[in-house]
């Protein structure tokens, strides 16, 4: 192959030139297996796992799009099931009535009821409620995620908002020079950071976004840690300010840090640079987190 194979870095791992080149290998040697299959694949010969013991290969899969995009590697064609569809999906609303036509205040509602998503019917309902009424759509998120469905129980049981957490963004200034990390203590301590990646109310009460933001952090620390097995110290979260204040974070001591360059997680190029600036906001789920990621203790 023409191409020159350096060694690449991705979700924090060096990856060094030889097994860049096993990587070439198998995928030219496995031509007939899937996608997934060969990032299951890969993932077992490096030893790229979640502290879990799981395999990474969700993040594999998005290592092995990059290398063919930069001719190192040729996949195979992606298969067709039975239930397929575009990874980000945004479909059009009919009216513009919202979701619920509850209102007042929260406390006529609480407390709310979080459901975490695990089965078909909750993903569907999930991802149903996103692609209609999120700005954003439906999107798979990058590496690894928990979400919620926001349940009020009166007058009766009713879904009133959806909340995402996900990886963390690898790199943000902001964020990064309020931790003090060097890119070495950052790759080690990353994945105790956790994005709220997508939030959505469905219904105008008072106070709602808030409490639900609220509810969530008594599930997720417990949930995460159950899940990937590393203890989250650290939220963060990213706001358009074109469209939005970020009103409910500040009202649940989120800190602001400052704001993105707006190139995104995928702009390498960084051709997209200002196209989308959002506001960063943390919030730190123990005393001591910036400490604990800077310095490990």
């Amino acid at each position: 192959m023409p191409t020159l194979i350096k060694q690449h870095r991705f979700c924090g791992r060096n990856f060094s030139t030889d097994e860049l080149l096993m990587i070439r290998d198998v995928v030219g040697i496995c031509g007939g297996i899937s996608r997934n299959e060969l990032a299951h694949t890969v993932c077992e010969l490096l030893d790229w796992k979640r502290p879990r013991g799981g395999l990474k290969a969700r993040e594999c899969n998005d290592f092995l799009e990059r290398l063919e995009n930069k001719g190192i590697l040729e996949l195979p064609e992606k298969r067709q099931t039975g239930h397929c569809g575009p990874q980000k999906c945004k479909k059009e609303i009919t009216d513009n009535e919202p979701y619920s036509r509850l209102s007042g205040s929260v406390e006529e509602f609480a407390p709310l009821d979080l459901e975490r998503v695990q089965s078909r019917k909750q993903r569907d309902l999930f991802k149903d409620f996103l692609s209609r009424y999120h700005y954003l759509g439906y999107a798979m998120p990058f590496g690894a995620r928990i979400q919620y469905l926001v349940y009020v129980t009166r007058p009766s049981r009713e879904v009133v908002g959806c909340i995402q957490f996900s990886s963390p963004a690898w790199r943000m200034k902001a964020r990064d020079q309020w931790i003090g990390w060097d890119d070495e203590r950052r790759g080690e301590a990353l994945q105790q950071v956790v994005n709220n990646s997508r939030f959505l109310v469905l219904a105008k009460i008072r106070n709602l976004a808030s409490s639900m933001l609220s509810a969530s952090l008594e599930h997720l620390r417990c949930d995460w840690e159950e899940q990937y097995g590393v203890i989250p110290l650290l939220l963060e979260t990213l706001v358009d300010q074109k469209l939005y204040h970020g009103g409910c974070y500040r009202a649940a001591n989120w800190i602001e840090l400052g704001r993105t360059s707006g190139r995104g997680r995928m702009d390498k190029a960084n051709k997209r640079h200002g196209k989308a600036v959002k506001t960063i906001l943390v919030y730190p789920l123990i005393k001591n987190a910036r400490r604990r990621l800077k310095e490990g203790r």
